[in-house]
Formats: C-alpha cells, structure tokens, sequence
C-alpha cells in the first residue's frame, strides 16, 4: 500500500507589480494555518517518508511551518517541474519515487495540485469527494491511498480518499 499527501500551500501575500510570483511568502493566517495542519498530521501519525515542494517561497515556507509539529521531519527537496505545474506533470513526478518511499508528501499549487487530486480519486467518503470536488483551499490537505506497491503504477481513478483536512474543517472539529 502506498499513501499520497497532497498539501496545498498556505495563504500567501498577493502579488505586487514587480514581484516575482516564486518569492510570494505566507501571510500570519497562512503561518498558522500551516502550524495547524502540521499539528494535526503529527497527531494522526500522518508522517511521510519523503516531502517534495514546489521550489517556491510559500510552499517551502508551508512546509517548514508544518514541519515544527513533528519530532524528527524529513527534509523538503524542492522540484523544479512541481512548480505552477499540471495534474499531468504531478502525475509524472510521483511516479518517479522510489519504492522505499510508502508515504508522499507532495506541498504544490492549484489549479494543478486540486485536479491532480480529483484526477486519481475513484472512492472514499462521499461527503469528502464532494467538498474536495467543490474547492481545494489554501493548507488543503487530500489523503489519497493506493492498493498498489510501486508509484509507477499510478494512474487516474486509481485512488481511495481516505480523508480531506481544511483548516476550516479543523476548526470547526475543535469547537
């Protein structure tokens, strides 16, 4: 079995004339949202063996700010092609992880990140699918397992979602 994470990056600043998109860093909310998110994957034992980021800002920062949660985090490799990338082109990537690798973390953007998760969806909770289907917000988290040994066997509707973390769901789970 294999376990795919797929972590949409924190709210960041928005973009100045002049900016460059990649230097775009988290707001406050985006710092605590990701906190919040990274706490949450720490207490449900939701540990990758291996995490890749887009190399932009806000994904990097995403994660170092998830990352504060777990006692020993593995280390982020930035991914040039994960950057403003297809569902297609993180469809690839993933496929080239090693077998070693049982549980990937993957800190992206949308609109490819939303429709690479939907893409390989093919069962799990309805009410889930059907909140994921609507939207995949800022520190959306999609547990996405696979009845299969080898990421190169990933292809779409090859899924089961196992389940879909906001920082509003959380929110309101803690009221």
């Amino acid at each position: 079995m294999r376990r795919l994470l797929l972590f949409r990056h924190a709210k960041a600043e928005r973009s100045e004339p002049g900016m460059e998109d990649r230097a775009r860093k988290l707001i406050e909310r985006g710092r605590k949202e990701a906190t919040r998110v990274g706490n949450y994957m720490s207490s449900h034992a939701l540990i990758p063996d291996r995490v890749m980021t887009s190399p932009s800002a806000r994904t990097q920062e995403t994660w170092k700010f998830a990352a504060a949660a777990f006692r020993t985090p593995p280390t982020a490799t930035p991914v040039e092609r994960l950057y403003d990338a297809t569902a297609h082109t993180i469809l690839n990537v993933v496929r080239e992880t090693t077998p070693a690798t049982h549980t990937l973390l993957v800190v992206g953007h949308n609109p490819g990140l939303h429709e690479f998760a939907a893409m390989l969806i093919a069962s799990g909770d309805i009410e889930a699918r059907e909140r994921l289907r609507e939207k995949l917000p800022t520190s959306g988290l999609v547990i996405i397992d696979f009845a299969f040994d080898d990421w190169g066997k990933l292809h779409p509707h090859c899924g089961r979602l196992e389940r879909f973390v906001t920082p509003k769901s959380l929110g309101a789970a803690a009221s």
